[in-house]
């Protein structure tokens, strides 16, 4: 499972780095590939890495959405980058990622903040990715 860890942190790492520059996940992933093929220093963009990345594309307005909506006292732009990258990739994952259970998905995304982010970030995650695995039945009937 390593290797889905290390895939996860590139797609977490892709999403913020895309949120920083202020352009879509898609050109950075474009980067991220073309740079592994020229630079052998840098790591192979992996299917799953660019599954996970192509998959929050396809679903980051409802994504952002429900962030925005289950967050309680924080809008997105008040969140850390950290945190609300680590969200949505969180929320990807659970919700329309079936070949991964839940506690797993939410386990990585604690995992992501205790090495990312702040002391309270973990907490953070962890609420909100467990309060959308209690409505994940309904989030995926509103989005199909």
């Amino acid at each position: 499972m390593a290797a889905r860890n290390k895939a996860r942190k590139r797609a977490f790492q892709i999403l913020f780095e895309a949120d920083q520059r202020g352009t879509s996940v898609q050109n950075v992933l474009a980067d991220w590939i073309r740079h592994s093929r020229s630079d052998d220093r840098q790591p192979p963009v992996t299917e799953y890495t660019m599954q996970l990345v192509e998959g929050y594309a396809e679903f980051a307005p409802r994504i952002d959405e429900l962030i925005a909506t289950y967050a309680v006292d924080w809008t997105l732009d008040r969140m850390p980058v950290v945190d609300r990258n680590i969200l949505r990739l969180g929320t990807y994952e659970l919700v329309w990622e079936d070949g991964t259970p839940d506690a797993v998905v939410i386990d990585e995304a604690v995992q992501l903040a205790k090495e990312f982010s702040t002391d309270d970030s973990p907490a953070f995650v962890n609420g909100l990715l467990g309060r959308l695995k209690e409505l994940k039945p309904s989030l995926r009937r509103d989005t199909r």
